[in-house]
C-alpha cells in the first residue's frame, strides 16, 4: 500500500505510521534488502520548551493552555530586559497587588447598573400569559408587546424587577401576575495598549473598573508606563482619563461603563522626582509640569514629623546641581525632572538621655541638657552611702566602645593580613603556616564576637573628673563588696572573700591554680573604677581591694606561631576593653 506525500487526515497518519512500524519490525529481524526509511529514523531531538502533555502530531487540543508557553512564543522574559528592583518603586504601585480580579464575586451584586446588553427574563401570567428574554437595547430600553419601551438603563439590578413590574401595572391593571429576573450581564471585549506587562484584547462587565481591565493586563510597568494618564478611548475618541494617584488619595476614579471594543491606553511614564529617605511615601513620583515643585512632593511624600530640612540633587544646565534647605524653603522650590529627595531629620540636640546603673535608688535614666558634666548628674543621683562605692565610679560610653571595637578590628586585619602573606622558604615551613593560619583564623574569629565595653575612667584615689556628658553615656556606681573575682586561666573561676594580706598567688591559689595553657607573667588586675593593673606570680607590689577582679590571660606558644607579637598585643587589648580573656 503506498500513501500520497499529501495525506493530511489523522486516519492516513496513524496508517502510515503503523506501516513505518512494520517495516521497522521486518529490518529488525534481519530480512536482506530491506531498504532504511527517513521515517524510521529515532531521534531524541526536541523542540525547545516542549512538554510531554503537548498534543500528538495531526491533533488539536480543546482544552486550555493555563499559561503553558509553547515554542518560539514569547514571554516576559524575552520580551522585556532584565531590570533590577527599584529600590523606590513607583507611587501607588501597590493598588497591582489589590483584589481587584481575585475578589470578583460570582452573584449578581445588587448595586450593579443595568446597561446595555443585558439579558432579562419576564414572565406574565393570569389575564394576560407572555413569557420572553428581552435585550437592553443601545438606548437603554427593553421591549415588551402590548406595553412599548421600558427604561432600564443605569438601574441598581436590585430594583430592576420593581423598575419593570410598576411600567407593566400601568397597562395591565388586574388579574395579572409579574416576575422579573435579571439574567448575566453581557461581557465586554476592551483592547488595553500601551506600558502595559501584557498588552492585548481581555473581556470584563461593563461595570468593571478601569484597575480591573489593568490588572488583567499584568500591571502597568513601572519603568515606562504612567500612572498619571491612562485614557479610555472610544470611535477614536477619549472618553475618560484615569489618574491612579487621584484614586489612591481620594478615591476617584471616572466613571466609565465599557463597550465592546473600548481601549484603554496607558500613556508613557512623565516627569518623576525620586523621595529616597526621610518619608513615609519613599516612592518614585509622576508629576506634571506644573506640579514640579517643593510643595507637591511633601503632599505626597508626607515627611516626618521631625523632619526639619531636605536634601535635592540633580542636574540644572547640564551641571550637577545640589541644594540643603530648610523644609520650607523647600516647599518653595522649583525641581526638574529627574531630581532625588532626602528629608532629614538635622534638629541639634539640645537633650539628651543619661543612663545609671549601679548602686543607685531613684530612676534609671536621667534627661540632661546639652552641655550638661558629670558632677550636675551626680547630685541629683540618689544613693546609699553603705552600699554605693561612689569613691570608684566609671562611665561607659559608646562612642569609646565603637572606637575600642575599630582598634580591636584593625589589629585582627594587620594580623591576618602577616600571616596569609608572609613568604614561605620550605616545604616544611609551609605546613607549618598552614597550621599557624588555621590556629590564627580561629583565634580571629572569636575575637571578633568579643564586644568592648567603652570604659571611661572618671575616678581616682578619691577625685571625679567633671567631664562633658555625651548622649547615651552610663554612669556606672559600683556597688560595695567584699568580694574579689578571680577569673580566666584558672582551673576554677570563682569569686573569694577579700584579704588585705593576700597576694596574687594567693588569690590564684583559691580559684585551683592555673590551666596549663596560663602565663602566669600576664596576669590583668580590673579595679573597680575600670583601670587596669599587670602583676605576675611573686610580684609584691600589686595592692588588691575588695571589688577587684583577677584575669589570668593565655600564655601564646611561640614554637608554633610567628605572630605571637600581634597576637599579644590583640589579647592586651581585648582584655583591656572587655574585661574578658580570650584564648
Amino acid at each position: 500500500m503506498s500513501f500520497s506525500a499529501f495525506s493530511q487526515t489523522a486516519e492516513q497518519l496513524q496508517q502510515l505510521q503503523q506501516l513505518q512500524s512494520q517495516r521497522a519490525g521486518t529490518s529488525s529481524s534481519g530480512v536482506a534488502g530491506q531498504a532504511v526509511s527517513p521515517m524510521a529514523l529515532n531521534s531524541q531531538r526536541t523542540l525547545p520548551g516542549a512538554s510531554s502533555n503537548l498534543p500528538s502530531t495531526g491533533q488539536y487540543t480543546t482544552q486550555p493552555r493555563n499559561g503553558q508557553t509553547l515554542p518560539g512564543e514569547p514571554t516576559i522574559e524575552t520580551v522585556f530586559p532584565a531590570q533590577e528592583p527599584m529600590a523606590n518603586p513607583p507611587f501607588a504601585a501597590n493598588l497591582f497587588i489589590g483584589g481587584f480580579e481575585s475578589e470578583r464575586t460570582t452573584g449578581q451584586n445588587d448595586n450593579y447598573l443595568i446597561a446595555p446588553g443585558d439579558k432579562i427574563s419576564i414572565w406574565i401570567w393570569g389575564a394576560v400569559n407572555y413569557s420572553d428574554v428581552v435585550t437592553v437595547d443601545n438606548q437603554g430600553n427593553i421591549f415588551i408587546p402590548n406595553i412599548g419601551p421600558i427604561r432600564v438603563a443605569n438601574t441598581p439590578a436590585g430594583t430592576v424587577n420593581q423598575t419593570v413590574s410598576n411600567r407593566i401595572r400601568q397597562v395591565y391593571t388586574n388579574d395579572v401576575s409579574l416576575y422579573v429576573n435579571l439574567l448575566t450581564s453581557t461581557p465586554v471585549s476592551v483592547f488595553i495598549a500601551g506600558p502595559v506587562l501584557r498588552p492585548g484584547q481581555y473581556a470584563g462587565l461593563a461595570s468593571d473598573s478601569v484597575l480591573y481591565f489593568l490588572k488583567r493586563a499584568g500591571g502597568i510597568d513601572f519603568q515606562r508606563g504612567s500612572f498619571r494618564e491612562i485614557d479610555v478611548i472610544r470611535d477614536d475618541k477619549v472618553i475618560a482619563t484615569a489618574d491612579l494617584y487621584h484614586f489612591f488619595r481620594n478615591g476617584k476614579m471616572p466613571d466609565v461603563s465599557f463597550k465592546d471594543g473600548d481601549t484603554i491606553l496607558v500613556r508613557p511614564i512623565g516627569n518623576t522626582v525620586v523621595v529616597e529617605t526621610g518619608a513615609r511615601n519613599s516612592f518614585t513620583f509622576e508629576f506634571s509640569e506644573e506640579e514640579l515643585v517643593g510643595d507637591v512632593v511633601n503632599y505626597f511624600a508626607r515627611p516626618g514629623e521631625f523632619i526639619s530640612h531636605v536634601s535635592v540633587a540633580g542636574v540644572r544646565n547640564n551641571k550637577a546641581f545640589a541644594r540643603y534647605l530648610t523644609l520650607d524653603n523647600f516647599a518653595r522650590l522649583p525641581l526638574m525632572p529627574g531630581d532625588t529627595v532626602e528629608y532629614v531629620d538635622d534638629h541639634e540636640p539640645q537633650i539628651y538621655r543619661i543612663n545609671v546603673a549601679g548602686a543607685h535608688k531613684g530612676a534609671s535614666q536621667v534627661m540632661v541638657d546639652k552641655g550638661t558634666r558629670l558632677m550636675d548628674v551626680l547630685d541629683h543621683i540618689a544613693i546609699d552611702r553603705d552600699i554605693s562605692d561612689i569613691q570608684s565610679i566609671y562611665l561607659m560610653r559608646e562612642s569609646v566602645a565603637a572606637k575600642q571595637k575599630e582598634i580591636i578590628e584593625q589589629a585582627l586585619e594587620r594580623l591576618e593580613r602577616s600571616v596569609y602573606t608572609a613568604p614561605i622558604s620550605s616545604t616544611g615551613e609551609g605546613s607549618i603556616r598552614v597550621q599557624e593560619a588555621q590556629l590564627v583564623s580561629d583565634f580571629v574569629a572569636r575575637a571578633r564576637q568579643i564586644e568592648p565595653l567603652g570604659k571611661v575612667i572618671v575616678s581616682q584615689n578619691g577625685e571625679v573628673a567633671n567631664i562633658l556628658l555625651e548622649p547615651g553615656d552610663t554612669v556606672v556606681i559600683p556597688e560595695m563588696t567584699d568580694l574579689v573575682h578571680v577569673g580566666g586561666e584558672v582551673m576554677l573561676p570563682q569569686s573569694v572573700v577579700f584579704n588585705p594580706d593576700a597576694t596574687t598567688e594567693d588569690y590564684v591559689a583559691w580559684a585551683g591554680g592555673f590551666t596549663q595553657r596560663a602565663d602566669d607573667d600576664r596576669i590583668m588586675v580590673i579595679r573597680k573604677n575600670g583601670t587596669v593593673d599587670f602583676a605576675a606570680i611573686g610580684d609584691e607590689d600589686v595592692n588588691f581591694d575588695a571589688g577587684d577582679q583577677v584575669v589570668v590571660l593565655p600564655a601564646i606558644d611561640t614554637k608554633s606561631l610567628q605572630a605571637i607579637k600581634d597576637i599579644t598585643q590583640i589579647i592586651y587589648q581585648i582584655a583591656v576593653a572587655a574585661n574578658v580573656a580570650t584564648n
